[in-house]
């Protein structure tokens, strides 16, 4: 089976590390071409996807000859596809989904061409936009998944819900989210983000305590109450480094905090750090705990699932996380410590847990690792993503096949 992912960026940018092993365990299986929207410098992560990607400017003169090509062949199909920007809502969706339209009718081109079977994309943005258009021009099925940021930016949910083969959420909570923009129950689809589960782990606290926060320096990371725990623990006697993986727009704002706390020898900014040297030191012991910090910023503005959470617990890492978002699908009692949002007291007290009672975090680990066998090994994930395709591919539809490909 052919299949084309539709990306934001990846493998040219630094965000979406959180689909690559979905992506490579679909490799492992079919061809996979990835098609990221709006390319930029190749990495960190998914760098060993590049030779598998077709990549272009969003207005390059190869998509906007590709598009006036495509405009010409099919005028009626493309008419037809555009129809569904007159839906926006907004003058600012109007133009944003506009933007996409010449390079949508490049990837209908790639679709035709490289006969493809099912087109998947990430976010249901403009992302999505751009492939429900290419899907109604080339005939290729398609669908998407919604994360979070996305849908709270509703961009004609309801006509992708209804186009789409499969409108996948990562979350019961994403699902709660679409349902509450107008999607129907019945056309969403619930499956988490898969990751690949190592095959053995022996987590155990190493000598020197370090605790992780993988997550982008942004508000809704909340990473100052993080920062104000870890005065806490200091003040409590607690010797231990907190590592910041991550960078974003709050980096100065934090580095301050940092160093008005009097923290700046123990808490370490190390910014974007590559996904397989982040699994590494996983690997390697060298992490104690992951924490996140995360908090509701109101409107849907709020954690999904985080990976970062997922990748930590298959390797028996200990986790401690906030009640927000869909965090407690994930962290449960029995596999990780939840604490309320905003609370650095609460953090400190179940980050000093962890640190002081090592067979309490081992123990703790295993279980989360267990979890993670169970609902969330991109085996298992990717397999149902491969049934799906498979029931909704060309191979399906014959009558699509016969649209005449456009060479260029």
């Amino acid at each position: 089976m052919r299949i084309i992912y539709v990306t934001a960026c990846l493998p040219f940018g630094s965000a979406e590390a959180f689909i690559v092993d979905e992506i490579n365990e679909l490799l492992r299986r079919h061809e996979v071409l990835i098609v990221p929207r709006s390319p930029k410098r190749p990495g960190p992560h998914g760098l060993e996807l590049i030779p598998n990607s077709r990549h272009e400017g969003i207005l390059s003169a190869r998509v906007m000859v590709s598009a006036t090509r495509m405009a010409m062949a099919r005028p009626g199909r493309v008419a037809k596809s555009c129809g569904y920007l007159a839906r926006s809502g907004s003058a600012g969706k109007l133009v944003r989904n506009a933007a996409v339209v010449p390079k949508a009718l490049w990837l209908a081109q790639i679709a035709s061409e490289w006969a493809a079977d099912h087109i998947h994309c990430h976010w249901a943005g403009t992302t999505a936009t751009m492939t429900l258009i290419a899907s109604e021009i080339c005939g290729v099925p398609w669908s998407l998944t919604a994360h979070r940021s996305d849908i709270v930016g509703n961009n004609l949910l309801t006509e992708k819900a209804a186009n789409a083969s499969m409108l996948r959420a990562i979350s019961r909570d994403g699902k709660r989210m679409l349902v509450e923009r107008g999607v129907k129950s019945d056309c969403i689809t619930v499956l988490p983000i898969g990751v690949s589960v190592p095959e053995r782990c022996d987590f155990t606290p190493p000598k020197k305590p370090i605790v992780l926060c993988p997550a982008d320096l942004l508000a809704v990371k909340g990473h100052q109450y993080l920062i104000h725990a870890w005065r806490i623990l200091r003040d409590r006697g607690i010797v231990a480094e907190l590592w910041l993986a991550g960078q974003g727009e709050l980096r100065s704002e934090l580095q301050r905090l940092t160093d008005s706390l009097g923290l700046s020898a123990v808490i370490k900014f190390l910014g974007t750090v590559p996904h397989a040297e982040l699994l590494e030191q996983y690997a390697k012991n060298v992490v104690s705990a992951v924490v996140l910090a995360s908090i509701d910023l109101g409107g849907g503005c709020h954690e999904g699932i985080p990976v970062s959470l997922v990748e930590a617990m298959s390797y028996g890492i200990p986790v401690v996380a906030t009640e927000t978002g869909g965090i407690p699908e994930l962290v449960r009692p029995q596999t990780g410590l939840l604490v309320p949002p905003c609370a650095p007291i609460a953090l400190a007290d179940a980050i000093q847990k962890l640190l002081l009672a090592p067979d309490f975090a081992k123990q703790l680990g295993c279980a989360g690792r267990r979890h993670i066998l169970r609902t969330r090994d991109v085996v298992t994930v990717a397999s149902t993503l491969e049934s799906f395709f498979r029931s909704h591919s060309t191979a399906q539809t014959p009558s699509r096949k016969q649209i005449k490909y456009v060479k260029g």
